[in-house]
């Protein structure tokens, strides 16, 4: 079944997404697309097609710099305190030869005190990200910071070193191990292993510093919270070929570093692009709170479901008096709703877990460390510091359901609800992943949904549809563009950005329309305090004025990945991945069995849905199909197809063998280049359905 070969490419459990990002912006970069500049530390260097700040946006800018607390720095002195060495070398190069990590194009930031495209909130959290090195937390326990997105953290043990969190790819993994054991290591071997969460950023890089031998013979535990794989392939696989694509906008991915591109993205500096894998835990935290020795360290596990991430653990080391806090307390406001697409994160349950490590831990902690930024010292610090990020979410569930059950609307709420102003003025509250923006619109979505209760929003237009109507109703293309350039030219960015898109939606091939609305999205994204909404606009003005390069796909997994999928999972994703249209008057039922692990299935065709039940088999099944789910995986990764493996004897049929052929026909294989932005597709990219062409009143399928 060679279609399912394809599947690899689409499966995006969150590390290999964010590995695949890193390699989409190597590359694009590779190859030399004409319109992204190299990195520049003038800032006389934006895209060339672009525009620098207006003066409208530099007096947004100024104004901010007034009204921030930037008198406070003591972040950058916890950000300072126990560095022991700096990482000489800015290039970390990946295993293949290409650009793995590289910090030197971050060095404009130290480079001037102000610049007039970046919000100086924005500037500030970047420079502080910009610690690469190793640093002591407190005697026994390191961090190496500034070698991936996230933070790399060594404990001391009785025999060798305990590591959380290794970063998303195992090149920047292998290079902070060898600057840790270079200064402090003392060629202690590694005796554990502990992934926080289920983001690939904690565990990505593991095959750098750790051999699976090791793991399978006992010698190191691999402890996670329970349902830790299930939950690490599951989050974002069925939607991942669109949270893929959904990445090029949130991380920026075909922006150049520079002060008109990309400047940081708030949690670090960016994703590295090297290679992913993952080792299979072998101890789970099960328990709400749950104590034992690691490497003969005492250590109390808190389990925090549904927080940051669907499977998440905080840890206490007493004797140290050190509070692990992972990704559930960061020196930012998190995401709610995140920009890339996940299901909606439950900001009261957040809160909660974080009260409970307060009353639980933080009464006597003496630093608090995380996996993200840098550690907070001193008892008076740290409850300062867990009450303010308990009240940021539980102000903006409590808050936002408080305005709307006033009936203000999905719609309204970013402009409505504000954060108080004594967490606005609190730097570890700012909106450097998260924003109050997005993240009160995902508030009400995950309790009221998508729709504001007016029925004419109810059944709307496509935005294909709607647009050509008031194109018409404004007067057509040269009104709005001379409209338009009127309130660009007053600063009114957000009017000018409502009419323009849809003369955009309207006539994607209008350049000069294009070219408009990307100079509009610019000034918006110079603005923005939060690097995923600047991000976002700068790359909706790139693809606008550029398109979406030819050489930029994403293989968005690995080979440990896909082991680490359930087969019912995989199933469920065929279902996804079957155009239904492709299987009218299709009808068959399949036994599937996996003898080396004992699973059955009925996978059933039937009203052009995939569906398929664990634990059954069918009595008079169209085709029972028997391999070893070992070999299964083989066809998964799309190292061997299915057709093989039944001509060689390694899977066994019994009846109708070419319905196989048949359902492999039904499959799509996603292009994650498909178009966000009307006029931006690349040549010869899939089709972007614009109408539902089941509906009785919209004919065929609209293709642009």
């Amino acid at each position: 079944m060679s279609t399912r070969r394809a599947f690899i490419k689409t499966l995006p459990a969150v590390g290999a997404a964010f590995s695949a990002a890193g390699c989409l912006l190597a590359e694009a970069r590779a190859a030399g697309d004409g319109e992204s500049p190299a990195p520049s530390a003038g800032p006389e260097h934006f895209h060339p097609k672009g525009k620098p700040p207006s003066s409208f946006t530099r007096a947004v800018l100024r104004q901010a710099r007034t009204r921030l607390p930037f008198a406070d720095d003591t972040d950058f002195e916890e950000q300072r305190r126990g560095l022991i060495a700096p990482m000489a070398d800015g290039i970390i190069r990946a295993d293949d030869g290409h650009v793995a990590w590289d910090m030197q194009q971050f060095q404009f930031l130290e480079r001037q005190d102000e610049f007039d495209s970046i919000h100086p909130s924005l500037l500030r959290i970047s420079r502080l990200n910009n610690n690469y090195g190793l640093y002591e937390v407190v005697p026994g326990i390191y961090q190496v910071r500034g070698f991936d997105l996230s933070d790399f953290t060594i404990v001391r043990g009785r025999t060798g070193w305990i590591v959380f969190d290794p970063l998303v790819s195992q090149e920047t993994a292998r290079a902070a191990w060898a600057l840790f054991q270079a200064h402090v290591g003392e060629g202690r071997p590694i005796s554990a292993v502990i992934y926080s969460h289920t983001h690939g950023d904690h565990w990505g890089g593991v095959r750098g510093i750790l051999k699976e031998e090791d793991v399978r013979s006992g010698a190191v535990p691999v402890i996670a919270p329970a349902d830790f794989l299930v939950h690490t392939v599951a989050e974002n696989v069925y939607a991942g070929n669109a949270m893929n694509r959904r990445l090029f906008y949130q991380y920026g991915l075909l922006l150049p570093a520079a002060p008109h591109g990309y400047v940081g993205q708030g949690l670090g500096q960016r994703v590295s692009a090297g290679t992913t894998g993952l080792i299979a835990p072998t101890r789970y935290v099960e328990k709400p709170i749950e104590t034992f020795e690691v490497d003969g360290i005492p250590m109390i596990f808190q389990n925090t479901p549904n927080t940051e991430a669907p499977r998440e653990m905080n840890t206490y080391i007493p004797d140290r008096k050190a509070l692990w806090m992972a990704e559930n307390v960061i020196a930012s406001l998190h995401n709610i709703y995140t920009l890339r697409g996940a299901p909606v994160r439950d900001p009261l349950n957040w809160s909660k877990y974080i009260n409970a490590a307060l009353y639980r831990f933080g009464r006597e902690a003496e630093v608090m460390f995380a996996s993200h930024h840098w550690p907070r010292w001193g008892n008076a610090r740290i409850q300062a510091v867990l009450r303010a990020q308990r009240d940021l979410y539980a102000h903006m569930n409590n808050q936002v359901l408080h305005l709307a059950n006033q009936g203000v609307t999905i719609n309204e709420i970013h402009k409505v609800y504000a954060l108080p102003q004594s967490l606005q003025q609190t730097w570890h509250c700012r909106g450097y992943h998260g924003s109050s923006e997005h993240n009160s619109r995902g508030v009400i979505q995950r309790y009221l949904g998508f729709w504001d209760c007016n029925p004419a929003t109810l059944i709307p237009l496509a935005p294909s549809e709607s647009a050509p109507l008031y194109v018409d109703m404004m007067g057509g293309a040269e009104a709005i563009l001379a409209r338009g350039k009127r309130l660009y030219d007053a600063g009114q960015y957000l009017l000018a950005q409502e009419i323009v898109n849809k003369l955009v939606q309207a006539e994607p091939q209008n350049q000069a329309a294009k070219d408009l609305l990307a100079d509009i999205f610019e000034q918006i994204g110079y603005q923005q305090e939060n690097p995923g909404l600047r991000n976002c606009f700068l790359a909706g003005a790139y693809e606008l004025r550029s398109g979406i390069p030819e050489g930029a796909t994403a293989s968005s997994s690995s080979p440990d990945v896909v082991r680490a999928m359930p087969t019912e999972l995989f199933l469920n994703f065929l279902g996804i991945r079957m155009d239904s249209r492709k299987a009218e008057g299709l009808r068959f039922t399949i036994n599937l069995i996996t003898p080396d692990n004992g699973e059955r299935f009925i996978v059933e065709l039937e009203n052009a849905t995939l569906t398929n039940i664990a634990g059954f088999q069918a009595e008079k099944p169209d085709l029972t199909l028997t391999i070893n789910r070992s070999d299964l995986e083989q066809t998964m990764i799309g190292a061997k197809t299915l057709e093989a493996q039944i001509a060689d004897g390694t899977a066994q049929v019994e009846g109708d063998a070419g319905i196989l052929s048949r359902l492999a026909a039904t499959m799509v294989t996603f292009d994650p280049r498909f178009e966000i932005l009307p006029g931006t597709k690349v040549r010869g990219a899939a089709n972007r359905v614009q109408s539902d062409p089941y509906r009785a009143d919209s004919g065929e399928a609209v293709a642009e």
